[in-house]
């Protein structure tokens, strides 16, 4: 390569990496300007509450209960239609 081609190289460089400093500053703000907190999280504790006596609702569905609807011995499940 001849020293011209080092030296257009060289500028392409120079050109693209000042154009995309200025092009990066234009587009993100500096953090100066929008300063933001945090918040602080509170420590653990070792102590335990112990739970209220009305948790459960007495007049719930207990899902555990088999429901049977209707009449539903002798028939084949997904029979399509066929007796």
């Amino acid at each position: 390569m001849k020293k011209s081609d080092w030296a257009a190289i060289i500028l392409i460089v120079a050109i693209v990496g000042i154009s995309s400093y200025f092009i990066v500053g234009a587009i993100m703000p500096s953090p100066s300007e929008d300063p933001q907190t945090v918040p602080i999280a509170t420590g653990f504790s070792s102590d335990i509450t112990e739970p209220s006596t009305d948790v459960f609702n007495a007049d719930a569905i207990n899902p555990t209960v088999r429901i049977t609807i209707g009449n539903q011995g002798d028939q084949r499940p997904f029979n399509l239609g066929e007796d």
